[in-house]
């Protein structure tokens, strides 16, 4: 029990939790939030399928994000690494 509410009991708390995190995040300004955009394309194809990885964002659950930007982060280290060393 809550002793600030106390006619709150904590039974059946945690059940809509799921559908909670189905909703999207409020924007700061309390408008409806944008779908994310597609980036635009950057000329170079192996860019462009690092930055697609970025789409994976939208489905996953936030404790999955770190992992999925450390992908994408990874993938565009090398392409820079290979164009440094003239890779074309």
């Amino acid at each position: 029990m809550d002793e600030e509410y106390p006619d709150q009991g904590t039974e059946g708390q945690g059940q809509d939790l799921e559908a909670e995190r189905a909703w999207p995040p409020a924007a700061p300004d309390g408008r409806e939030p944008r779908p994310a955009a597609e980036a635009p394309p950057t000329g170079d194809d192996r860019v462009d399928a690092a930055l697609a990885g970025l789409g994976r964002l939208a489905g996953a659950p936030a404790d999955e994000h770190v992992a999925v930007l450390e992908e994408v982060h990874g993938r565009l280290r090398d392409i820079l690494g290979e164009a440094g060393e003239g890779t074309p």
